[in-house]
């Protein structure tokens, strides 16, 4: 086949451990998925999870030992930093119960939901959609992909973020409102999970702005941390 122009590589992210890639497909985030960020963005209780996506190519690899360069994006005064952990699917599937969501996670990575909230914030207040407020270029930042069985006990590892040396983000992956399993079977009901996607599951308390010459280090215990200098 023959195309007018040549289509834009395959966006991937390094494996522990292995020369093979981890394809992306597609980039599904969980919106509010801790309760002290749902009170500080005016929100309370465990509501029915929603979902935002990003395009693949705003993933961003960072490499391990290596402080990567976050360019700040256009449009915006307020960009925002939102640490995550990363589910990578190695198994797609529809309609997965909670009990069998875990046979389709290949791994799991450090990752960052960057944020032009004032645009958000515009879009929200306007009733339209707020892709431009989270799916901008380089907008999703993401470490090595650690293999679910070498990730150890994952579901209560501490997360957290620092700026500067100064810590601002710090919680456990076990107070997420809807868990990993859970969050699975609700996105399998909504798409046909497939191999390659990647689920950013929500950010803990703590979101703020960063400015160029800030360096972000973000962390799950047993997973690759990341490092980040916004340029």
């Amino acid at each position: 086949m023959d195309y007018l122009f040549t289509p834009s590589p395959t966006v991937s992210v390094p494996v522990l451990g292995s020369t093979d890639e981890f394809p992306v497909h597609r980039i599904y985030c969980v919106g509010r998925n801790y309760e002290e960020h749902a009170q500080e963005m005016g929100h309370t209780g465990r509501e029915p999870p929603f979902f935002f996506m990003k395009p693949a190519d705003a993933v961003l690899v960072v490499q391990p030992g290596s402080t990567a360069t976050l360019p700040y994006p256009s449009l915006t005064h307020n960009l925002h930093h939102e640490i995550e952990l990363v589910v990578a699917i190695g198994t797609g599937g529809k309609e997965i119960p909670v009990d069998q969501a875990a046979k389709h996670i290949f791994g799991y990575a450090v990752g960052l939901d960057m944020t032009r909230r004032d645009l958000q914030n515009d879009m929200k207040k306007q009733g339209r959609p707020w892709c431009i407020g989270k799916g901008f270029d380089h907008s999703a930042p993401i470490g090595t992909i650690t293999p679910a069985l070498q990730a150890g006990d994952i579901v209560n590892a501490a997360i957290s973020l620092r700026v500067n040396g100064v810590e601002r983000q710090r919680s456990l992956i076990a107070k997420l409102i809807w868990n990993v399993s859970e969050t699975i079977a609700q996105l399998s009901a909504a798409w046909e999970l497939q191999p390659g996607d990647l689920i950013y599951t929500g950010t803990p308390a703590g979101v703020a702005a960063v400015v160029p010459g800030d360096v972000l280090i973000a962390t799950v215990a047993g997973l690759t941390t990341i490092e980040l200098k916004v340029v």
